[in-house]
């Protein structure tokens, strides 16, 4: 049998193919990665591995293409601000920050010693009542000699507050902090009797806060623990003189844009000859309950407290806008039944108030 050049040359190609290509008909894939080390190709030599370690043909293109591989999923990390930016570059909403951990501190990033608001920052303006307490003040004309001036049922209201961190430990879970809030009543509208300053309440405290950052269920977290002491008076002598101390704990609890606050108190026990109002907690109650829902902005904030044995207690209700010029915010304030004021403590009263407001106390 005759074989052509032609056919000769055809299976040198054939041949030639094949080694070219790593191709062996005859022969098993190596069988461990040691089996590719003889191979002289690069190119072989890599397919080789690739096989001996199972790794697809998908993923060898991936790592000589690195442009081909899809572009990687949103990472949350440990810091919110990061973590935000991330989903937002995902095109993802971050999630809102905590109303709680934001007004105590409780980031790890924020400064150990702070200075910030603490109840509400705000000016009523104008706040009417529809029950006038004159009676305290009586004994005062009549001392002077002068007939009985009767007070204005509109006048202005205004309470500033602020907090100071002095020691707090280097995840910010537990702090120490000294507080001082200052509540007014002016007559400012009342020329016939000089428009004067009708109370003043001053109350200091010291605290601890704690962050306990348990898991409720329900999508509510138990975000605060504050326990610690506070003094409030209006600084009075004689007949208008009104005071109190107290020990009081508070437990704040978070659910996304609700916040809830429980506090209970324990009056310290004062000398019959030094007390001023014994009878207080019959109108105050021993604790308090407040609810704060932030929405688009707004601020709705609901207060109430009492003595269950006496039904005597106290409603107030707030809506903070959302700031109009630049940090001021709208603020009206509804407040029904006893103690508005400690110079009101045992005066059942309905007020209404408008004005302008820093923050919502929260």
């Amino acid at each position: 049998m005759k074989i052509s050049i032609d056919t000769l040359r055809l299976g040198a190609l054939l041949l030639a193919t094949a080694g070219s290509s790593g191709v062996a008909f005859a022969q098993k894939p190596p069988a461990t990665p040691a089996d590719c080390r003889n191979i002289a190709a690069s190119m072989e030599r890599l397919a080789c591995y690739d096989a001996a370690v199972g790794r697809s043909e998908t993923s060898a293109r991936e790592s000589a293409n690195p442009a081909a591989a899809p572009a990687p999923g949103p990472v949350v990390s440990g810091d919110p601000a990061a973590a935000g930016t991330t989903l937002a570059a995902a095109g993802q909403a971050p999630s809102a920050p905590s109303i709680i951990d934001a007004t105590w501190g409780f980031d790890p990033a924020s400064p150990r010693y702070d200075i910030s608001f603490h109840n509400s920052n705000y000016l009523l303006f104008g706040r009417y009542t529809d029950h006038v307490n004159n009676a305290p003040y009586m004994p005062l004309f009549q001392a002077a000699g002068q007939p009985q001036e009767n007070l204005n049922d509109i006048e202005a209201k205004f309470q500033i507050s602020f907090k100071a961190r002095v020691w707090t430990t280097d995840d910010r879970r537990w702090g120490v902090w000294a507080a001082y809030t200052q509540q007014s009543q002016w007559q400012v509208y009342n020329g016939d009797v000089s428009r004067p300053f009708r109370e003043n309440n001053y109350m200091p405290e010291v605290f601890v806060s704690y962050r306990p950052d348990v898991d409720l269920g329900g999508g509510f977290n138990w975000k605060l623990l504050n326990v610690g002491y506070n003094h409030q008076s209006n600084g009075r002598t004689d007949v208008l003189s009104r005071s109190w101390d107290r020990l009081f704990a508070t437990v704040g609890v978070e659910r996304e844009n609700l916040a809830l606050y429980a506090t209970a108190w324990y009056r310290l026990p004062e000398s019959a000859s030094q007390d001023d109002n014994p009878d207080i907690t019959d109108y105050y109650g021993y604790g308090e309950l407040s609810a704060l829902y932030r929405w688009r902005g707004n601020s709705f904030k609901l207060s109430a407290r009492g003595n269950v044995a006496t039904g005597k207690g106290s409603v107030q209700a707030g809506w903070f806008t959302p700031p109009l010029f630049g940090p001021l915010r709208g603020y009206v304030q509804v407040f029904s039944g006893y103690g508005e004021s400690l110079i009101d403590y045992n005066w059942n009263q309905t007020t209404v108030g408008a004005g302008i407001a820093l923050n919502d106390g929260f």
